[in-house]
């Protein structure tokens, strides 16, 4: 019963470790311009939540359509939205991300 135990928590801690987000970032370029995107409705605000809207991602060799959704607010952040950007005659994919918008500081919750 030891030895399990000790497994599991050995387990738990190897599994909850993550790799930085810039770690996970891949630079993508490629030389098909993305579609126009489609007109999307955008549901009704929501307390709390920050609408990311659509974009086309670069899935199996082509541009495949990603509809928009709601993620949870950070305090102090902004969302930048994932958009395609021209860059030397080709397209860079530029991932979205939460950007800070005051001075490092620690929040206190009550």
């Amino acid at each position: 019963m030891r030895k399990l135990i000790i497994a599991s928590l050995a387990a738990a801690t190897l599994g909850s470790s993550a790799v930085p987000a810039a770690a996970a970032h891949l630079n993508l370029f490629v030389d098909v311009a993305p579609p126009p995107a489609p007109v999307e409705v955008v549901p009704a605000p929501c307390v709390g939540f920050v609408w990311v809207p659509g974009v086309y991602e670069w899935r199996h060799h082509h541009h495949a359509w990603v509809g928009g959704h709601w993620v949870r607010a950070r305090a102090g952040y902004v969302y930048r939205p994932a958009a395609w950007a021209r860059v030397n005659g080709r397209w860079a994919w530029h991932e979205g991300a939460w950007i800070r918008t005051g001075p490092h500081r620690a929040v206190r919750v009550y």
